[in-house]
This record gives C-alpha cells, sequence and structure tokens, in this order.
C-alpha cells in the first residue's frame, strides 16, 4: 500500500465500520490534541479506550482507561497511536498479540513508522501513517466545510441530527475525490440515468 497517499473511500471504509477504538498515549489536558481527537470522535458515536497508565483510575470523559493495550478485555477494531514515531513498532507488536486482534492501526499526524506498517500489514492488520481520524471525518463528513475548509466533497443534502440536537454529517456522502461509497454511486447512477 501507499502510504504518501491514502484514497478516500480507503479512509471512509475503516472510519465506516470500525465502531471501538483504542487510543495510545491520550492526554487528560484539554489543551492536547489527543484529547480533542478523543472527544470528538467519542461524540460520533464510536467507543473510546483510553491507553494510558496515568489515567488508570480516573478515565476518560467517562470511558475506561488502561495502562496498555494488553490490559483490555474486549474486542478493539482500531488502535489510534498518539506516541513518537519510535514507539510505533511495539506498540504494533502489542496489537498483534491482542484477542481478537484489531482490524487497523492508525497513526496520527506527524508519526510515521513504515517497520511497524509493515508488520502490522504482514499481519492482516490495515494501516493508515500521518493523518487523523477527527480530521478525516470531519473531511469526509463534510463538518470542515462548516468553517470555510475545503473538504472535496459535495452535497446539497441537509446534516441528519443525531441526538442531543446536534447536527452532525454522515460519512455516506459524495466527494469529489472520488472512493466507492453507496452515496457516490447513487449519485452517479442518478447523472447517467439523465443522459
Amino acid at each position: 500500500m501507499n502510504h504518501d497517499s491514502y484514497d478516500d473511500g480507503y479512509i471512509r471504509g475503516i472510519l465506516n465500520t470500525v465502531k471501538t477504538i483504542a487510543m495510545v498515549g491520550v492526554s487528560p489536558k484539554e489543551s492536547r490534541p489527543s484529547y480533542f481527537a478523543f472527544k470528538y470522535l467519542l461524540e460520533r458515536g464510536y467507543r473510546m479506550i483510553a491507553v494510558n497508565p496515568g489515567l488508570v483510575d480516573k478515565g476518560l470523559l467517562g470511558q475506561p482507561a488502561y495502562a496498555k493495550l494488553g490490559d483490555i478485555h474486549e474486542p478493539v477494531d482500531m488502535v489510534d497511536i498518539f506516541r513518537a514515531s519510535p514507539y510505533a513498532v511495539g506498540i504494533v507488536e502489542d496489537v498483534i498479540k491482542m484477542q481478537p486482534r484489531p482490524r487497523v492501526v492508525w497513526m496520527q499526524l506527524g508519526i510515521r513508522n513504515d517497520e511497524a506498517a509493515a508488520l502490522a500489514e504482514a499481519n492482516g492488520i490495515g494501516v493508515v501513517m500521518n493523518r487523523c481520524p477527527k480530521i478525516e471525518y470531519g473531511r469526509l463528513s463534510s463538518e470542515l466545510s462548516w468553517m470555510g475548509v475545503n473538504s472535496r466533497t459535495l452535497t446539497s443534502k441537509k446534516a441528519q441530527l443525531l441526538g442531543r440536537g446536534i447536527q452532525r454529517m454522515s460519512l455516506n456522502r459524495t466527494t469529489t475525490a472520488g472512493g466507492a461509497t453507496p452515496a457516490a454511486e447513487r449519485a452517479f447512477r442518478e447523472e447517467e440515468s439523465k443522459t
């Protein structure tokens, strides 16, 4: 896989199918990017698990916390790494030992370790490097466009209200960058039927 450029369909497929995310290196400090990402993904309906030895007794935002991945005794779909690149190989080795094994290892912005990626892929685990799931979710759902950011996502559909009166965008949207999604396929079929 080319880890310099990911297809929107690949990223969307991950974000649409994972339910439980263990975030390694998350901080309880509200000013830290890991805290923002944890809170954002939690608010989007993902089950979040904090992996930080300093949070074991407290948890984070009402979610459980563990000292290490091996202490988690429930299925995890994705491990999000918020640690420096040199730690990635050791974390992937811990991921491989988990039962059941997570399907995805996601390394945050600025984190790239090709050795860790090769190890994960050799063990059937999908990899994303140097990307943030919070940013990718916002981009693919068009939430970023609310702030004037070009997310390369086109739609005229109103966002769905998903609980607590907060407007949330779905990942099931048509993007100008492509990607095989049901929304994209429907849009293309509709356009073809008009001609």
